[in-house]
């Protein structure tokens, strides 16, 4: 029996690329009529491929034999297991702390937890540089510089933090950026003035979180470009992104981690930094004036010169 490319083991789930990409960026030549197969999928993912065979193949406008060779051409030994698959894919973007708690609570026992989970997340940045090809950091980019009004970030309970992060790092690359917090309904108020001259980069992570992902889709219809920050099960506001950036979050703890999400966010700006030609200089330089004449940071300003005075130096 020959080995199937996609495996069916619950206990890799983090390290299954998601049939949606492997659709979108396999190397199999389709022949048209499975053609129409990988384009019903992509149309309705995953539920499309949720029913039976007979079921997608309607879907698809193709006869039953064309989706068994299409299955059959991505590695799998039958629908069955194609489908096994999804549903895999659609348990492990549902999970919660909770139900992954025993799961993981055997890795996490004993003097070595801490290692084993700090393996886990190197594993998991490793994995994550892998997701993303270069060129859709630079679109990013090119649309956060290419953006004439404002920049708005955007993140859920635990991502705003990351989002935040990057609020601060891009108040000094260019101007309007804000960050928006937590959603109030004055934060949904603000949709009526955005438009294709600006930017919305939101982070959306599983369990994804339904003010942010409605917020995200209006904005869209709206035209403003977004930059959306997830997971690989990917955040339903990946219909409406302009660019999707990936990063892994499964480790071994019941949490999934961000520090990924982190060090991607950096990089990002680290690329950022590329595109700037060197004009951030004249704003980090004003910034900095600004800082010291208020004392903002230790050792600067106004502030230390009193301690200065106060101390008799």
């Amino acid at each position: 029996m020959k080995r199937p490319l996609h495996t069916v083991d619950t206990s890799l789930r983090g390290e299954l690329p998601p049939l949606r990409d492997v659709l979108t960026t396999s190397s199999l030549r389709f022949t048209p009529s499975e053609e129409k197969v990988v384009q019903a999928m992509l149309a309705d993912y995953p539920v499309a491929g949720l029913g039976t065979a007979t079921s997608l193949a309607r879907r698809a406008g193709v006869s039953d034999p064309t989706v068994v060779r299409f299955v059959a051409k991505l590695g799998f030994d039958g629908f069955s297991a194609f489908q096994a698959r999804l549903l895999a894919e659609v348990e492990a973007r549902l999970q919660s702390p909770l139900l992954m708690m025993e799961a993981k609570r055997a890795a996490l026992a004993g003097e070595s937890g801490v290692t084993q989970y700090l393996r886990s997340v190197a594993a998991a940045l490793e994995r994550t540089e892998s997701l993303v090809p270069i060129q859709l950091y630079d679109r990013a980019c090119r649309l956060l510089f290419e953006a004439k009004g404002d920049v708005l970030v955007l993140g859920g309970r635990f991502s705003r933090n990351v989002a935040g992060m990057l609020a601060s790092y891009l108040v000094q690359l260019r101007p309007r950026v804000a960050d928006l917090g937590p959603l109030t309904g004055d934060e949904f108020d603000r949709l009526i003035d955005l438009g294709r001259r600006d930017l919305l980069i939101v982070f959306d992570y599983r369990r994804y979180q339904s003010d942010v992902v409605a917020f995200a889709r209006q904005a869209a219809g709206r035209g403003v470009p977004v930059v959306l920050f997830t997971d690989p099960w990917r955040s339903p506001i990946a219909e409406v992104a302009d660019v999707t950036l990936v990063a892994e979050g499964e480790a071994g703890s019941p949490f999934d981690t961000l520090a990924p999400a982190v060090a991607q966010m950096e990089a990002f700006v680290a690329q950022a930094l590329g595109h700037t030609e060197g004009r951030e200089r004249r704003r980090m330089e004003a910034l900095e004036r600004v800082r010291s004449a208020n004392g903002v940071t230790i050792g600067a300003g106004p502030q230390n010169e009193r301690t200065e005075r106060d101390n008799g130096v």
